[in-house]
């Protein structure tokens, strides 16, 4: 069992996993849109076999105004492979990649008031703390938590390593500034797959019948 940066092909299994967890789902042109938009914040956890058990799927957020900040959009593990850390060690990647890359200075999420488990996980566990509450947020009308967990720890580490690199002469890596692959040209890659429709602001999904369980 490992975790690794998500790619294009991983997306489709992706959504597979998402459909079996949780009763927030997504078309797959969403998933087309994180893939392309930051192939490095999505991060998967694949068996033996590169058979996906988990996922995370993130985003920068892209107001203006704001610090710059990443979004975590969906986070599933199958219920066979609950309780190894695996929605830990999900997160961790996906946090330290948004400090990494984009200098973000916290990350975000949602989550239905009623799902006390992922509550718990995300409080305890992964040491996120409650912002605010959003009125209605789900399809169906429930209310969620809006979260935030402060990723100062990391970024400063990122800088400390940038500092160090350029003291012995060696080119670093900086952050893009818009959120976005520069040499990716996103809007023509969702015209080569036909989807060009997508709205980067969806936030509404379909609710199903499923699970929000998180172990």
């Amino acid at each position: 069992m490992h975790i690794r940066c998500a790619t294009t092909s991983d997306l489709i299994n992706m959504q597979h996993c998402n459909l079996l967890c949780l009763p927030e789902n997504y078309q797959m042109k969403y998933y087309f849109y994180h893939g392309l938009s930051w192939p490095q914040l999505s991060f998967v956890a694949v068996d033996e076999k590169e058979k996906i058990c988990g996922y995370v799927l993130a985003k920068m957020e892209e107001e203006p105004d704001e610090v710059p900040h990443g979004h975590i959009t969906s986070l599933a593990v199958k219920r066979s492979h609950r309780r190894l850390g695996l929605a830990k060690k999900l997160m961790d990647q996906a946090s330290r990649a948004m400090a990494e890359s984009f200098s973000a200075k916290y990350v975000s999420l949602h989550v239905r008031i009623s799902n006390r488990a992922a509550l718990s996980l995300y409080t305890h566990v992964l040491k996120f703390q409650i912002d605010d509450v959003e009125p209605k947020y789900y399809a169906d009308g429930e209310d969620a938590y809006a979260m935030k967990k402060h990723l100062n720890h990391l970024t400063e580490e990122t800088e400390d390593t940038r500092n160090f690199i350029n003291s012995l002469g060696m080119d670093s890596i900086e952050p893009t500034s818009n959120g976005h692959q520069e040499e990716v040209d996103v809007e023509e890659q969702l015209e080569k797959l036909n989807l060009t429709d997508v709205d980067p602001n969806i936030c509404d999904p379909v609710v199903v019948t499923g699970t929000e369980e998180l172990e």
